[in-house]
């Protein structure tokens, strides 16, 4: 009985243990959320206003707030892909990827290893700066050739970054469903199938919203980087490219999502709020039907 206790308390220590190291990613996403949030005034008073200095503003701080949070969520969604599917493959927890320290430390690192282009990207925007004349409509005027050559080094590492995380993802999500079609077709079916149908659905929503959030950028990306300064595709394809930078920005509103379904502290808390909201309209509903009954005079 002992034993079987100790092995209980272990397979739970180490649950919890991959538990927080995947709220750990989870929080960083949101960090990331959080900071193009900050940002997107700016971007819209960029389109809105004709000031120049909004634009220097924009074209300096605003466009690395959407590389960032862009990046940062394409990573962190691939953290926590692994996350999961070290779950599934190691359910014991005890890989030392699925440890919380871990989880910082792999944090961190990613953190620096997007903040020092971006930082590297606004010293050199200001002590380069083509001084303009006449107010641009977009950040081309602004950048010298020493910034048009940074540019084409983080356009060229950054499809490479989407690429890695995408068949990342494909390969999680495909490898967990043949683990539940085996686990169905085999005499385990009732156990061991039901324990994986969970994960692979979890999986699927990672995939999906990375698919539609990301996937049509990068794909306008390639023409738009080969071709911007072609005078007749080259406006189609800066529509093309604004129009699919939305779409990316648009995580933010699907990242809860991956919350809800990944997170089982947040999915009750939603739960919770969407019963106290159930009943505060049950009983206002019951208090308004009550009002005109008691406003009848009473028969005599």
């Amino acid at each position: 009985t002992n034993v079987v206790l100790l092995n209980f308390k272990s397979s739970d220590h180490s649950q919890q243990r991959a538990s927080s190291s995947l709220k750990i990613y989870l929080k960083n996403l949101t960090a990331a959320d959080f900071l193009l949030c900050l940002f997107l005034p700016l971007r819209i008073t960029h389109y809105a206003s004709s000031s120049v200095i909004i634009r220097q503003l924009y074209c300096s701080f605003g466009a690395c707030a959407i590389f960032i949070n862009m990046y940062a969520s394409i990573i962190f969604m691939g953290y926590i892909a692994a996350n999961r599917y070290l779950k599934i493959v190691r359910p014991s927890g005890t890989h030392i990827l699925q440890t919380a320290k871990t989880a910082h430390i792999i944090s961190i690192i990613t953190w620096v290893f997007l903040l020092v282009p971006t930082v590297t990207y606004t010293i050199l925007f200001f002590i380069t700066q083509t001084p303009v004349t006449s107010n641009p409509s977009c950040c081309d005027p602004f950048f010298s050739e020493s910034i048009k050559l940074f540019f084409t080094i983080i356009h060229t590492l950054s499809p490479i970054i989407f690429l890695v995380v995408f068949i990342s993802l494909v390969f999680f999500y495909y490898s967990t469903s043949r683990r539940v079609l085996r686990a169905q077709q085999s005499q385990l079916a009732s156990s061991g199938s039901e324990k994986l149908v969970k994960p692979r659905r979890n999986m699927l929503v990672l995939v999906s919203i990375f698919c539609v959030c990301f996937v049509p950028y990068h794909l306008a990306r390639l023409p738009y980087s080969l071709l911007w300064s072609n005078d007749s595709v080259g406006s189609v394809l800066n529509y093309v490219m604004e129009v699919t930078t939305m779409v990316a920005v648009f995580n933010v509103c699907l990242d809860p999502v991956v919350y809800f379904f990944l997170c089982k502290s947040f999915r009750a808390k939603v739960r919770k709020v969407s019963r106290t909201t159930n009943n505060q309209q049950a009983t206002e509903e019951s208090e308004s039907t009550k009002e005109p009954l008691d406003s009848v005079p009473a028969m005599k």
